[in-house]
Parts: C-alpha cells; sequence; structure tokens
C-alpha cells in the first residue's frame, strides 16, 4: 500500500473527543498535555468534558483539532512500535493543513498550537468586524455554481469538497439568494449553515493582517514529507511557499477534490483519515476512483488498523 496521511478540520470536533487515545497511550497523553502546556489552559477537559459551545469556538476548536489528530498520529506510531511506515504525501482540510505541516515535520507541534490559537482569533475578529455566513450546495455542478455566485455578489466558493459537494461563503444577504439560485439552477439542496464566520472568503481579509506577524515569525523546515496545498492542489515548494500558504487559505478556496486527485495520480492507494470522525473519508469516497480511506482517529480504529496491516 502506498499511504497519504490527511488531516480533517473544523466541523469534526466534538465532546469526548480523543479522550481513549489519552487513555490508552501514553504518548497521545504527552501531546494533549502539551497543549495544554502551550496554551497554560485545559484544553483536555474542554475536548473530554465540553461544554460543546465552548469547544465548538473557533479559538478553542482549531487547536483540539490540532491536538487530537498528532495524538492519534502519536498513539498509530506508539501502537505499531514505531515501525509505521511514512506516507507519500500529507494534506489537510483547511485547518486540518496545520495538523499535515506538524507530522510532515515541517512545524513544531507547540508552535503549531500557538499559531492555530492565534489563526482562531483572527479569524473570529474578522467575523466580528464582517459578519457573513456560509451554505453547503449539493448536487449541482462546478460550472453552474460558479455563475450562481457571480450572479448573487459577494459570494464564492469556500470549500470544493467533492463531486456535487460545495460549500459558499460570503456576505449573508447574498448566500442567500446565492442559495435560491441554486435551488433554482437544480441543486438537490442549498441550506444555509450555522455560522457567523464566512472562511475561505474575502470576509476574512481583516484576519489576513492579523495572523500574517504570527506566520512570519514562526519558525518552519522543509518538511520530510510534501505536504499538498489547500489553495493549489500541488506540494508545497519551500518555506515561502507555506508561510504564503497560511495566508492565502483564510480567503481562499480549499481545493480538496483536485488535492485528493493529484495524491491519487501521485500513486497513493490508501489514505489514512488521522484525526476525529471520519468527514474526509466520506468525501474520498466520492473522488478517489481506485484509492480507498481509512479513518484513524479512536483506539478501536487504530487497534483495527494494525491487526489488519499485520495479517
Amino acid at each position: 500500500m502506498i499511504n497519504a496521511w490527511i488531516f480533517p478540520g473544523q466541523g469534526s470536533q466534538f465532546v469526548g473527543m480523543a479522550r481513549d487515545l489519552y487513555e490508552k497511550f501514553s504518548s497521545a497523553r504527552t501531546v494533549i498535555e502539551a497543549a495544554d502546556a502551550v496554551l497554560g489552559a485545559p484544553l483536555s477537559k474542554l475536548m473530554f468534558e465540553g461544554p460543546e459551545a465552548a469547544l465548538t469556538d473557533t479559538l478553542n476548536a482549531q487547536p483540539a483539532l490540532l491536538a487530537h489528530s498528532i495524538a492519534a498520529l502519536a498513539a498509530l506510531q506508539q501502537a505499531s512500535n514505531y515501525a509505521l511506515a511514512e506516507p507519500v504525501l500529507c494534506a489537510g482540510h483547511s485547518l486540518g493543513e496545520y495538523s499535515a505541516l506538524v507530522a510532515a515535520g515541517a512545524l513544531d507541534f507547540a508552535d503549531g498550537v500557538k499559531l492555530v490559537r492565534a489563526r482562531g482569533a483572527a479569524m473570529k475578529r474578522a467575523g466580528e468586524l464582517r459578519p457573513g455566513a456560509m451554505a453547503a450546495i449539493l448536487g449541482l455542478d462546478d460550472a453552474k455554481l460558479l455563475e450562481v455566485c457571480h450572479a448573487a455578489g459577494a459570494v464564492q466558493v469556500a470549500n470544493f469538497n467533492a463531486p456535487g459537494q460545495i460549500v459558499l461563503s460570503g456576505e449573508r444577504d447574498a448566500l442567500e439568494r446565492a442559495v435560491e439560485l441554486a435551488k433554482k439552477a437544480g441543486a438537490k439542496r442549498a441550506i444555509v449553515l450555522a455560522v457567523s464566520i464566512a472562511s475561505h472568503s474575502e470576509l476574512m481579509r481583516p484576519a489576513v493582517e492579523e495572523y500574517r506577524a504570527a506566520v512570519m515569525n514562526t519558525p518552519l523546515r522543509m518538511p520530510r514529507v510534501p505536504v499538498v496545498s489547500n489553495v493549489t492542489a500541488q506540494p508545497m515548494a519551500d518555506v515561502d511557499a507555506m508561510r504564503a500558504e497560511m495566508l492565502a487559505q483564510l480567503t481562499s478556496s480549499v481545493q480538496w477534490v483536485k488535492s485528493v486527485a493529484l495524491m491519487e495520480a501521485q500513486g497513493v492507494t490508501e489514505f489514512l483519515e488521522i484525526g476525529p470522525k471520519d468527514v474526509l473519508t466520506g468525501l474520498n469516497k466520492r473522488i478517489a476512483k481506485s484509492a480507498g480511506t481509512r479513518p484513524l482517529g479512536t483506539v478501536e480504529q487504530i487497534e483495527k488498523f494494525l491487526a489488519g496491516a499485520a495479517q
């Protein structure tokens, strides 16, 4: 099997996340306790016990997702007696890109926690300055949806998640127009999501400027494994490209369909989704024609995967 490691983004958090990893694997416990130490606050308690509203706050969700993904990777490595084969490529969906950079060795975990907390703070303030909304559109092809965005105005594609599954982002009034236009154009479903931050849209432009210093001052190095960019759907060439990606990603579309297609074209036969839930596993089923995806975010999933690999 030729593996790629992929990491989920916001929306995959849940109360109780990573608790089983923390209790079973010392390596996972070390990761989560390190996140607590960096933040100077009990992120682990919020992950394990909630409340859900506080965990869902982007300030907390972003470091929690990074912590869970890297804890799951540490557990996977420990459970395999540190014999886990390196992937040929890494990628992450939106926030998950930071998990990919840590996993690939480009970014230290502690620095990653600081970065995503700063990212969350910048996004939250941008959302307060320029409130917006997001909408999920199902069953409409890309070309028609881009026409809808143009007609609605002040709306853009936030995520190309899978064929016929796209998320829009922008000003609320324009987004509501886009939803109605999408329905008229034949969308199977078009619904405004319960969020106030218009991620991956021009409404995040204030966040780019606020976040810039944190990005420029964080040490980065070339990864052991190439990391595929959300923005370009190509491996990031150097440290400058990584910094540019971190800033551009805030206002650009997540090119997940193209990213997965690129990895499959590079010979990947199995994707390992390392982190909470299985959102990317579901998306990949609709993108990758010849490669499978395995979710690896719990003790049970990790043990089952390694037992199968040993046979």
